[in-house]
């Protein structure tokens, strides 16, 4: 699997939620089925998602900026979360 291509596909044709506030609410909401983390993610982030139970986690390798990149935006994001793939195969990650 190829993790940009994947994530692109899952932006294009799914339900992905970026930034810290946004994740938090799909979080305590349960709708979250991935979530995945920049290296460089703020503790308080990383709290936010060690307090979650039963909640899949992709550590991104690389920083904020990058991860925005991959997202094609062109600020930093520390964290964001698939509620739905669409015809992305991302959630393949969930079992690795």
């Amino acid at each position: 699997m190829d993790f940009n291509l994947s994530l692109r596909r899952a932006i294009k044709t799914g339900k992905v939620v970026l930034g810290q506030n946004s994740v938090e609410k799909v979080i305590a909401e349960s709708k979250a089925e991935l979530v995945i983390v920049a290296d460089n993610a703020p503790m308080k982030v990383r709290e936010m998602i060690a307090a979650a139970e039963n909640l899949p986690l992709y550590e991104f390798n690389g920083s904020s900026r990058q991860l925005g990149k991959e997202c094609g935006r062109d600020h930093m994001i520390s964290v964001l979360a698939i509620v739905d793939a669409g015809e992305s195969d991302i959630l393949s990650l969930k079992r690795a």
